[in-house]
């Protein structure tokens, strides 16, 4: 079995093998995360039985492939059946043969269940057959472990956790896998032979986020520029479209969920929800609720607050690395070549945002470094209006402050230079004033502490003091437990 990271996922499903009890187990996650591949590697393929929806396939297309995998495991009943009661019924008939598989140590039967949205096509009885499966039968037998899997998170969270009946507090788990971090793609890329250093493990994590599917394509005979040509730029390219391909094997009716992608894509710093629900292609109300609830369970776009406003006033921001950059470069087909690209002017202003949003999605790595794992805190980005002497309105920006219950607000700024980041003397007066602002502002009376993460440190001279912690690139690659 290779399984790169996952530890706490292989540990959930080790407790669910152990526990002597029914379980039932969902793992869902976004589109090429592996979420197919950790069940397979985890049980070295040795199931009772596992079968897997067929992409846009009528009802009589999906009894099919599930009648053809019953043969697989046993059964020998060759026929169709006809509706989803009677497949599953045949699917008891399997597991209560006495020659059925069993796992070695715990003697649980396990049953995959693999892309179940589209096992369930319009006008088909699966979810009503499901539900009596598991709870008339399958939930009474301590030796059975049944897992349902898919990347149509919609599906999931409305008909799987959001069932206020028949699968209503029956899951035993929920299993939700997220991209690799910066220390799982390390790891994945030199197993693959992939030989990047660690800023180039970084810049490729800021275009393709950690997805191990993307990843797993690169060519190591090509330099990462070389690898994104010939992946995004070339119509022959295995992610050409893919970003189009993600939204609809994630919803099954799309088109909002890429209005309100496309609207936090043009603000980088996040919108509120009166702001996305003013723009006619997207409006107000409970479809909105339900796009952006399942945009943020799906790790694309993250909620927060400006730090001292209200609670209500929350600001929805794009933080998904891939769909930033392909809306950026990819989508509308103006740029021909990455290669061409890398080095411009352009290219260094698309870094350091995109370095940003890498920070975002390393917080408890950036808690690791400052030694605060353990502290609650609340993570915001802040921007503020304050008036100049001409009475004109000035913007203060703080690139992330990461609010502390001891009492302490790391002020942090972000900065991807070439090399070490160096503090003059207007730059340490900008940070006094921008902290004395903050701090006015919000009237807080917590220790503020000056922190920087940097991609390449920070170089030491008569200004560097103010800063009191330093945060790199390599900082953001400890692994956690």
């Amino acid at each position: 079995m290779v399984v790169v990271g996952r530890e706490k996922e292989q540990n959930m499903l080790s407790k669910c093998l152990e526990s002597g009890k029914p379980e039932f187990v969902v793992v869902y996650g976004r589109r090429r995360v592996g979420k197919t591949y950790l069940i397979k590697e985890y049980f070295n393929n040795r199931f009772a039985f596992y079968s897997t929806g067929v992409t846009e396939a009528k009802m009589k297309e999906q009894l099919r492939s599930f009648t053809d995998s019953l043969g697989l495991y046993g059964s020998k009943d060759k026929t169709s059946p006809k509706d989803w009661f009677e497949a599953f019924s045949r699917l008891r008939c399997l597991l209560e043969k006495p020659d059925v598989h069993k796992d070695s140590i715990s003697g649980k039967k396990i049953v995959f269940l693999d892309e179940v949205p589209w096992m369930d096509s319009p006008r088909s009885d699966f979810k009503s057959a499901l539900d009596y499966f598991w709870n008339s039968w399958a939930s009474s037998q301590p030796d059975i472990m049944l897992i349902v899997c898919g990347s149509a998170t919609s599906w999931i969270i409305d008909n799987i956790f959001g069932s206020k009946r028949g699968f209503y507090n029956r899951l035993t788990r929920k299993i939700h896998l997220q991209p690799f971090t910066l220390a799982e793609t390390q790891i994945f890329l030199k197993m693959n032979g992939i030989p990047f250093d660690t800023l180039q493990i970084a810049e490729s994590y800021m275009i393709f986020g950690g997805i191990p599917y993307y990843l797993n394509l690169f060519d190591k005979r090509l330099s990462l520029a070389q690898n994104v040509d010939e992946l995004l730029f070339k119509e022959s390219g295995e992610l050409y479209y893919e970003y189009d391909n993600l939204f609809s094997s994630l919803f099954r009716y799309p088109e909002k969920y890429f209005e309100v992608i496309k609207a936090l894509s043009k603000k980088k710093s996040g919108m509120i929800r009166t702001e996305l629900a003013a723009k006619k292609e997207i409006g107000d109300g409970e479809p909105l609720t339900k796009v952006l609830k399942q945009l943020e369970e799906c790790g694309f776009i993250r909620k927060y607050k400006n730090y001292g406003k209200d609670k209500q006033s929350f600001i929805f921001q794009l933080i998904d690395p891939f769909i930033l950059f392909c809306i950026e470069f990819v989508v509308e087909r103006k740029m021909q070549s990455w290669l061409s690209f890398v080095g411009s002017p352009a290219y260094y202003s698309w870094r350091g945002y995109a370095f940003e949003i890498l920070c975002l999605n390393h917080i408890p790595q950036i808690k690791a470094k400052l030694g605060i794992s353990g502290v609650e805190s609340m993570e915001y980005s802040w921007n503020y209006y304050a008036k100049n002497k001409d009475e004109t309105d000035k913007k203060v920006q703080i690139d992330m402050l990461i609010d502390r219950k001891d009492n302490v607000i790391n002020i942090c700024e972000i900065k991807n230079t070439e090399n070490e980041f160096v503090v003059d003397a207007n730059y340490e007066k900008q940070l006094r004033a921008r902290m004395e602002i903050f701090r006015q502002a919000t009237r807080t009376k917590k220790t503020l502490n000056l922190t920087l993460i940097s991609a390449n440190g920070l170089k030491t001279n008569a200004y560097s003091g103010s800063i009191q912690n330093v945060i790199t690139a390599e900082d953001l690659f400890i692994p956690l437990p």
